[in-house]
Parts: structure tokens; sequence; C-alpha cells
């Protein structure tokens, strides 16, 4: 049985100011987005200039942060936003879903590659080998934060969060790591390095963080407000993952259900 560290949340303090963990964390995400895109972009036949990439990343930030809060918000807390619409601006409150980031960076993107002129699917596919990287960093984030932490288990590997009780709990913090972050990156990686038909990096993608997420939810504890949805093992995040698994099934027969000429990637 494993102890957890109990982490101090704020990592640099300089008199009022305080920078915590979890914004380094964000910090390190579009960082490493922002890098591997422009190598990407060096080993790709579509051309992507430096000013390009950079304003790629700054936008996926941006619709990952407004998107995941409103996401979180709306899926997760969605009572009290009723009760209280103005807590939706007090970020500094925590709450933040992926889900909801995912659909802001769609968002997002689709108006970055209008103005550009570039075709968005095409820019999806470009994008999807990088975000498990971002994905990553985000849940070591939430194991330094203590937050999101498993159900009770009697593994050896169970870990103890003195700061929720006394019980062993699985560290499902590092189990979403070690999936959605690490293996999912080297699966979207490697499978880009050739050239895929349109819609097959953002199948993988897609399809490959469904199951990954709905797999973890299993051993996820589900949040405390909502419980189980349905047939008492159910959570939200397995119902807001059933579309990605959808889609990436859906993108994957767009690619290779049909002829297709290779993307380059």
């Amino acid at each position: 049985m494993l102890t957890y560290p109990q982490f101090d949340p704020v990592a640099i303090s300089l008199g009022p100011l305080s920078i915590h963990w979890y914004g380094i964390m964000y910090i390190v995400a579009f960082g490493g987005a922002w890098f591997l895109a422009s190598y990407r972009a060096r080993h790709s036949a579509d051309q992507w200039t430096a000013e390009q990439i950079s304003d790629l990343v700054f936008y996926g930030a941006l619709g990952a942060v407004i998107g995941g809060r409103v996401g979180s918000v709306l899926f997760y807390n969605f009572g009290r936003f009723i009760e209280d619409p103005l807590w939706l601006f007090r970020v500094w409150e925590g709450g933040m879903s992926f889900h909801g980031g995912f659909l802001g960076v769609l968002f997002a993107l689709f108006l970055y590659t209008r103005h550009i002129k570039k075709d968005y699917w095409t820019t999806i596919d470009f994008i999807a080998p990088f975000v498990p990287f971002g994905l990553g960093a985000g849940r070591i984030g939430n194991f330094i934060g203590g937050e999101l932490w498993g159900k009770p288990t009697d593994v050896a590997w169970g870990m103890v969060f003195p700061h929720v009780d006394q019980l062993a709990r699985h560290p499902s913090q590092l189990y979403e790591f070690s999936l959605e972050g690490a293996a999912l990156f080297v699966i979207v990686w490697f499978f880009s390095a050739k050239p895929r038909p349109r819609f097959a990096v953002a199948g993988v993608f897609a399809l490959g963080y469904g199951c990954f997420r709905f797999f973890i939810e299993f051993f996820r504890e589900p949040d405390s407000h909502l419980g189980y949805l349905a047939f008492d093992w159910l959570t939200m995040g397995q119902i807001l993952s059933l579309p990605l698994v959808g889609g990436g099934l859906l993108f994957l027969f767009l690619a290779y259900g049909r002829p297709q000429k290779l993307a380059t990637n």
C-alpha cells in the first residue's frame, strides 16, 4: 500500500503571486504541443509556417481552456450553474472537462482554418498526434493536486489519499496518464508517421481516447454529486466518451471504407 505524498499545490510563491503546479502543467502541455507541432510541420508535405503553428497552438489552447470550463459547468455542474450563473467565470474555484475542451478545440480550429484557408479535417489529423501529450500533462496536474482519485481497492499499488480518507484507492490519475497520455501518444504518433487517408489519424485518436477513458472510469471514483447515472456503474465520463468511440469508428470507416487519396502528415 502506498501513501499519497501530499504535494504542495503551489509550486512557486513570489510575494502575493502564487504559481500552482496545475498551471505549470498547462504551460507544459501547450509548450509541448507547440514543439511537437513544429516538428511535424518540418516533416510534413503540407506547408505550415512558424507563425501559423504558433497561432494554431494559441487557438487550440484558447478553445481547450474555454471549452474545458464550459464543459465542466454544463456537463458536471449544471445545477450549480442554474443557481449561480456567474460561477462559470470563477475559474479559480476549479473545474475543467476534457470533453468540453475537446469540443472547444474543434470549434476554435474551425474558425482558424477558415481564416487561413486550410482544410479543416486535414488540420485535425495534423494536430491529433500531439494532443495526448497535453492530456498526460493534465493528468499529472490532477495527481499533484490530489484530485480525481480512484475507488477503494486492495491491489498492492493502492494509494491512501489522506485528505480524502484512510482507504487505499486506485491512483486513477496515473492510470489516465499512462493510457490517455503516454500509450495514446505512442499509438497515434507512430500511426501518423506514414501517410494516412483523411480522417484516419483523427479516428485513431478519438477511438483510442474514448476506449481508454471508458475503461478507466471503472476505477475512478464517480463525481459525488452525480454518482452513477445507470446500472450502478455508468458514469458521466463514460457517457461522454461513447460519442468519441462512435466518431472514431465513423472516421476510420470514412478513411478506409472507400478509396481515398492519402493525406500528407
